[in-house]
């Protein structure tokens, strides 16, 4: 399928991936309807930093994926849409549980009801690897048990088979796409590598982090976004489940340790509380199997191994130690 030709929606278009997932649409002449979330201070979230031709290319829909006759509403004359609208942090859905349901679980049937009601062409919804808890084989496939060690990531297990089901019971034309740990510009502060690098480019030496044994599979934004089209394109993808993955495993303390050879500093790791998870709840190693997704879509990622990652590294400090950039992040608090 030819996205250029179709009328896409993207639910959390005002979002990390999803602001640089609808940029890369436009710039491919896609028709792109942006779902931000309603606010008073009419913010479109990061699409508001995009270059002026993206913005006047984009068609805007405020509204909150809770709500089931303002979601189909949005819907309504797209044939594509990819459904990345979540709360995603593990630390507040501790805090917070019941919103995350209701966003990431009713928030996700609200798309597939509408997506059957609407006859939309194809639904790609967004998983994530926390989905799978600590690893019980490495690499990981889309066959490993699923293990929902955090709220998030039980929230998440629910809107992935929620979706799923619709694909099962009705035909509804949904794929699962499940990208392990993206980053990259935009990235929120919550996150490892930015946390690292706003800390280290705000002048700081002693840095204060969480656990550093767990290991991650990182995979650069453009990877990422080049998987989720690549998922929208295929037909092979409905009513499956694919990894987005680098297939190369890391540890927190060895990424901390690249980054600041990136930015050519020395550093000192101060273990904060508050930032460790409970001991059951903490996902202790995450290793990806994309050969799926490269059998399935021809999807490979152009950021991999040791060499992809620190490259990818290398783009994402240059982003985030731009001042214009830096400033919007509040590197001396810890955000839930």
């Amino acid at each position: 399928m030819n996205l250029k030709n179709q009328k896409i929606l993207v639910t959390g278009s005002d979002g990390f991936i999803g602001s640089h997932l609808t940029e890369e649409l436009i710039r491919q002449g896609c028709d792109v309807r942006a779902f931000v979330q309603y606010n008073s201070f009419n913010s479109w979230g990061w699409l508001d930093h995009s270059e002026p031709e993206i913005r006047r290319n984009l068609d805007v829909f405020a509204g909150d994926i809770r709500d089931p006759h303002g979601v189909k509403q949005a819907m309504k004359g797209c044939d594509v849409v990819f459904h990345l609208a979540a709360l995603i942090a593990i630390p507040y859905s501790y805090h917070s549980p019941d919103t995350y349901v209701d966003t990431n679980v009713k928030g996700t049937l609200n798309v597939v009801q509408a997506a059957r009601e609407l006859e939309i062409y194809k639904v790609v919804h967004t998983s994530t690897s926390e989905v799978y808890g600590t690893a019980q084989f490495v690499p990981i496939t889309e066959d490993h048990p699923l293990q929902g060690q955090s709220p998030y990531s039980a929230s998440k297990i629910g809107a992935d088979q929620i979706a799923l089901s619709f694909n099962r019971s009705f035909e509804t034309p949904v794929a699962v796409i499940r990208p392990f740990n993206t980053y990259g510009p935009r990235q929120s502060a919550r996150a490892i590598i930015p946390t690292v690098i706003t800390q280290i480019a705000s002048g700081r030496k002693k840095l204060k982090l969480g656990a550093l044994h767990p290991t991650r599979d990182f995979n650069y934004i453009q990877d990422t976004v080049n998987g989720f089209i690549a998922v929208a394109e295929s037909d092979r993808s409905i009513g499956e489940v694919i990894n987005i993955g680098s297939n190369y495993e890391v540890s927190i303390g060895e990424t901390v340790q690249m980054i600041s050879e990136v930015m050519g500093v020395q550093i000192e790791i101060e273990t904060e509380e508050i930032r460790l998870r409970p001991e059951k709840s903490e996902v202790e190693r995450l290793w990806a199997d994309n050969s799926k997704a490269k059998l399935l879509l021809g999807w490979e990622p152009v950021y991999a191994g040791r060499d992809g990652f620190r490259r990818g590294l290398e783009e994402t400090v240059k982003w985030f130690t731009n001042p214009d950039n830096l400033n919007r992040y509040k590197a001396d608090f810890y955000n839930i």
